[in-house]
C-alpha cells in the first residue's frame, strides 16, 4: 500500500505499465486485461459481427432515424408510383411529368422511389416547376442510384423502412401503370385505408385501360366472393385525366370511409 498526496493507493502484483507510470491490472495468469475503449479502438479482430441480426437492428433503426430526420419538415406531399421500365418516349412518361409539375404548382412535394421511368418523370416535373422532388431509393441489384431530378434523396437498404416513409409523409398516392413494386405500394395503401390505419389518404389509379382488368377482378371476383366490401371499391379513383388526378389528392381532406366488419 502506498500513499499519493495522502491517499492510499493499492497496487497489484504482476501489473505492468512502467512506460507511463500507470500500473495496469493483470489477470490470474499474468496476461494484461483490456478495457472497453481499448477493444473499441482495436482495428484487428473478427468482423463477422456486422452480419448478425443485432447489428442489423441498429442499421434498421438508423434508416428510420435518417428518414424521419430528413422528411420531418417536408410539408404537404403526394407519392407518385409507376414502372421503372417506362421509356421517355412513352405517353405515360409525359403524363407523369405533367402530374409532377401540377403537384408542385399546387404546393405539394412529390415523393417517388427515385428510380427511372415513371418515377423519374414525376421527379422531373416537380423539379422543373421549382418544387421539392423527393426520391426514396432502395438497394437493388439492377438499379443504381437516384435519378438526376431528385433534389431531396435518401437511399434505403430495407423495403419496410422505405415504405413507412412513403405512407407517413405523403397525403395520397397517384399510381400509374407499373409492375410488382407498384402493386405492392398500391395494396399497402389500400390496406391501410381499409383497416383504418390511415383515415384521409386518397389513392388515384391513373390509366383506365391498364387498371380496368384489376378493378374488374376486384368487383367480379373479390367482391362477389365476399372478401372485400362494396365500400372498399370506393377508396380509390380511376382516371385518365391529369387535372382530375391532381385535384383528387390535393383537394381531399375528408376521411375515407372504408367498410370493415365490426
Amino acid at each position: 500500500m502506498a500513499e499519493v498526496n495522502g491517499v492510499a493507493s493499492a497496487t497489484t502484483a504482476g501489473t505492468t505499465g512502467a512506460e507511463t507510470g500507470v500500473e495496469r491490472p493483470a489477470d490470474a495468469e499474468g496476461a494484461e486485461r483490456t478495457t472497453t475503449d481499448q477493444r473499441l479502438l482495436e482495428s484487428r479482430g473478427p468482423t463477422d459481427w456486422v452480419h448478425t441480426d443485432p447489428w442489423r437492428v441498429l442499421r434498421i433503426q438508423s434508416e428510420f432515424i435518417e428518414g424521419f430526420g430528413t422528411l420531418a419538415e417536408l410539408g404537404p406531399a403526394t407519392g407518385v408510383f409507376g414502372s421503372a421500365r417506362t421509356p421517355v418516349s412513352h405517353p405515360l412518361y409525359a403524363a407523369a411529368e405533367e402530374i409532377g409539375v401540377r403537384l408542385a404548382q399546387a404546393g405539394q412535394a412529390v415523393i417517388t422511389g427515385g428510380g427511372p421511368g415513371i418515377m423519374e418523370a414525376a421527379n422531373k416535373g416537380a423539379a422543373r416547376a421549382g418544387g421539392v422532388s423527393v426520391g426514396l431509393g432502395i438497394e437493388l441489384p439492377f438499379e443504381t442510384g437516384l435519378n438526376p431530378y431528385v433534389n431531396l434523396g435518401i437511399n434505403f437498404r430495407y423495403f419496410f423502412a422505405r415504405k413507412t416513409m412513403f405512407v407517413k409523409y405523403a397525403q395520397g398516392f397517384v399510381v400509374l401503370p407499373g409492375g410488382f413494386g407498384t402493386l405492392d405500394e398500391l395494396f399497402e395503401a389500400l390496406t391501410l385505408v381499409q383497416t383504418r390505419k390511415v383515415t384521409s389518404f386518397p389513392v388515384v389509379l391513373f390509366g383506365r385501360d391498364y387498371w380496368s382488368g384489376l378493378v374488374g377482378w376486384l368487383r367480379e371476383s373479390a367482391l362477389a366472393h365476399g372478401t372485400v366490401s362494396p365500400g372498399d371499391l370506393d377508396i380509390f379513383t380511376v382516371t385518365d385525366d391529369v387535372a382530375e388526378a391532381v385535384a383528387t389528392v390535393v383537394g381531399s381532406t375528408e376521411p375515407v370511409a372504408a367498410e370493415r366488419p365490426e
